[in-house]
């Protein structure tokens, strides 16, 4: 690709990048905390591709008055008698065949010249462009703009190894009853604290619905370290009041308490702690569907 097509190609990935930070397509892809990385990263490159297009304009205009110089200062020549030798010569009976004035190459016996005047001739006489398939790299670019790929959901869960860890120590508990807490607060709570710094009080999660094989409902978090491809699932079990009919995918507000039930994951034989639910209504998919607080 030459220099414009880069230029162009530039400015719509940087321009692909701001469109997705500022409409919080991001979140497809990458944690909140990245955005002002993504804001200063679609600068740059809108920056750059503009340059780039400077830059050459500036050359090109250049090249043509470095032509236009040539151009007159051989008029001047002609004009004050230079070119006379050369017309006399080939008006000569014994003037090789040639062209007036003109260095000729008897082995190119086709008339072409070895190189088109920008340099980029193959001996055709012809300047041969860039090869048009390299454009196929917009397609990428316009797949980011007009297709936003959904979130990690219960497919990918279920054939993931739960990524629960334990944590170095456990906040107090905000006021309120039921308490609000992140699915994977409550597990690592539930799992490694046994339920002791959750003092006995009711909870209330946000989740989304994934089933086993045999049918058992968990509810679960995709976990950020930094991008969407290393999302990994934190699950809890469900126990108790659960509603009759669980679709995969399907988003729950549970309301519950601690239950010393556990069971292994059968992906990596991780720890799944449960939920004792007393109450759960479907809700709308989360502004980040990923949580980012198990590695805070």
């Amino acid at each position: 690709m030459n220099r414009q097509a880069q230029a162009a190609v530039l400015f719509l990935v940087g321009a692909a990048v701001l469109h997705a930070s500022v409409t919080d397509l991001y979140l497809r892809y990458v944690k909140a905390g990245l955005r002002p990385l993504l804001l200063a990263a679609g600068v740059v490159l809108i920056a750059t591709a503009l340059a780039t297009l400077w830059y050459e304009i500036r050359e090109h205009r250049k090249a043509s008055g470095d032509r236009s110089g040539d151009v007159s200062d051989a008029a001047s020549d002609a004009g004050n008698g230079h070119g006379l030798a050369d017309t006399a010569t080939a008006m000569s009976p014994g003037a090789p065949a040639g062209a007036p004035g003109l260095a000729h190459d008897p082995a190119d016996t086709d008339g072409h010249t070895d190189d088109a005047p920008d340099g980029r001739g193959h001996g055709d006489g012809h300047e041969h462009r860039e090869p048009r398939i390299s454009w196929l790299l917009v397609l990428p670019l316009l797949a980011l703009i007009l297709v936003a790929p959904p979130a990690l959901g219960s497919y990918s869960a279920m054939r993931t190894g739960t990524a629960l860890q334990a944590p170095f120590g456990y906040a107090k508990l905000p006021a309120g009853d039921p308490v609000a807490l992140g699915l994977v607060d409550y597990a690592s709570r539930a799992a490694y604290d046994h339920g002791r710094s959750l003092g006995g009080r009711q909870v209330k999660v946000v989740g989304f619905v994934a089933l086993d094989r045999a049918g058992a409902p968990y509810l679960v978090r995709m976990a950020l370290n930094c991008c969407a491809a290393d999302a990994q699932p934190v699950k809890i079990g469900l126990s108790g009041r659960i509603p009759p009919v669980l679709r995969p995918d399907t988003w729950l507000e549970v309301t519950g308490r601690y239950t010393a039930k556990r069971t292994k994951d059968p992906v990596n034989g991780g720890i799944i702690p449960y939920l004792q639910v007393s109450a759960a209504k479907p809700v709308p998919t989360p502004h980040d569907p990923y949580d980012e607080s198990w590695n805070n």
